[in-house]
């Protein structure tokens, strides 16, 4: 039965996915407003008892509260889902709040998680020092190989996770071969899409069953707004293991005896996901901060091209440069991921690249120091250009050790190229490289 909190329907026919993003999961209302409304308001009228024990117990579509869900949330919900390939979404008020939600959904005390090591700062922390407090272990590998992986499984093990695209490693994971493994030991695959941008990559066409983003990056684009999201795949034989994810097969007392299984088969990690962890945590995504993140969405496409383009051509000139040391960019066929990029980023490349400037550590910080167009912020995929030097910012709490591990080095430099004229940025960065020399 549906859910009424969001589908991957766009209207009956295959479309594009520039399309999706500007025309997915919304149809107008009796005002015909084109632009999605927003709907400022904390609850929704019922028309008596028995429509709201319905709505509720979701055996009828309908919105009641909005710390669950919002009209204007859903249609974002609606339009990610169809463009990653899932089943149902659920937004949440941060990306850190999606990848936290995405392993309290089926893990508890005792159990654990296996991930590749190369990860965004905060999650290595969440992973590392929060949820082992909550008696959720994570298991880090040597590398994101699945021989790596494959090991550390055993059968207290709940997931896998990594990114599809590391943060600021810039790995790009095999996701059939790890998803394969896996599903032999009979867990799911969970995935941080937020660098790739479902524009680039679809997880779930390669096999993930959960993908995670950070809207507040790439889809959101300008700064303004927060916002993290959850895809179920809707295609993980949860019934099938009904010891390991007893949450999912038997009823579920933070929520009216449910069994998300059997009710909701077609997407029973998303429901779950909203009436226990959301409904009773509230990591909630305001209307407001949805309809901004819709703005993005809509020139996501756009922006990607200009992205890229000015990216290959900085990561070209920063190539042929002497006081560059070293560059990693998954354009570069000589970058130990490049043939990994190409397979399963469609020959794309994200706006990201890493470097180190020729001169030691203090000649990385005056560079860093020296920049006039390029911001200096931790955020990424914004319409400006950001720099960013994550071992004192984004990664700064981690030791010299795990910062090996997640493949940040001390003197790394991040880029994330924006859509300004590619001159005005190659200038900046010339002579931010002549005031650290």
């Amino acid at each position: 039965m549906a859910t009424g909190f969001g589908s991957s329907s766009t209207g009956g026919s295959a479309v594009h996915d520039e399309t999706v993003a500007i025309h997915g999961g919304y149809t107008p209302d009796t005002t015909r407003a084109v632009a999605v409304p927003i709907y400022q308001t904390i609850a929704h009228e019922f028309d008596d008892a028995a429509h709201a024990g319905a709505v509720f117990d979701l055996d009828i579509p309908g919105f009641h509260y909005n710390r669950l869900n919002n009209p204007t949330n859903a249609v974002l919900e609606r339009r990610l889902a169809a463009l990653e390939g899932g089943a149902e979404a659920v937004v949440l008020s941060s990306g850190a709040a999606a990848v936290n939600y995405s392993i309290l959904n089926l893990a508890s005390v005792n159990d654990n998680i296996v991930s590749a090591p190369q990860l965004y700062g905060s999650t290595y922390t969440l992973f590392a020092h929060v949820l082992p407090r909550q008696g959720i272990e994570v298991r880090f590998a040597d590398d994101d190989r699945p021989e790596c992986i494959e090991p550390l499984i055993d059968d207290n093990t709940k997931a896998v996770f990594c990114e599809s695209v590391g943060n600021p490693a810039l790995n790009v994971v095999d996701l059939e071969a790890v998803s394969d493994l896996a599903h032999r030991h009979g867990i799911p695959l969970i995935v941080d899409n937020t660098i790739a941008t479902p524009m680039y990559l679809k997880p779930i066409d390669h096999g993930a069953d959960v993908v995670v983003h950070s809207l507040t990056k790439f889809v959101g684009g300008h700064r303004t707004t927060l916002g993290g999201a959850i895809i179920d795949a809707g295609r993980f034989p949860w019934a099938e293991h009904p010891d390991r994810f007893p949450m999912f097969n038997r009823p579920e007392p933070a929520f009216h005896g449910v069994v998300y299984a059997e009710q909701f088969p077609e997407a029973p990690y998303a429901v779950r996901c909203r009436t226990v962890s959301l409904r009773n945590s509230g990591s909630t995504l305001s209307p407001l901060g949805a309809f901004l993140l819709l703005q993005g969405l809509e020139t996501l496409a756009v922006r990607l091209e200009r992205h890229e383009s000015n990216t290959r051509a900085i990561a070209q000139y920063l190539i042929a440069d002497p006081r560059v040391e070293w560059l990693s960019y998954l354009g570069d066929p000589g970058f130990a991921y490049y043939d990994l990029g190409q397979r399963y980023l469609k020959g794309h490349c994200p706006s990201i690249v890493t470097f180190g400037v020729a001169g030691g550590y203090d000649a990385r910080i005056r560079f860093f120091d020296s920049v006039k167009l390029f911001k200096r912020l931790v955020n990424m995929g914004d319409a400006k250009s950001l720099v960013a030097h994550p071992a004192s910012t984004t990664h700064r709490q981690l030791s010299r050790e795990a910062l090996a591990l997640v493949g940040v080095a001390p003197e790394t430099i991040r880029l994330s190229i924006g859509i300004e004229h590619v001159d005005d940025l190659i200038d900046d960065i010339d002579q931010a490289l002549s005031a650290a020399l």
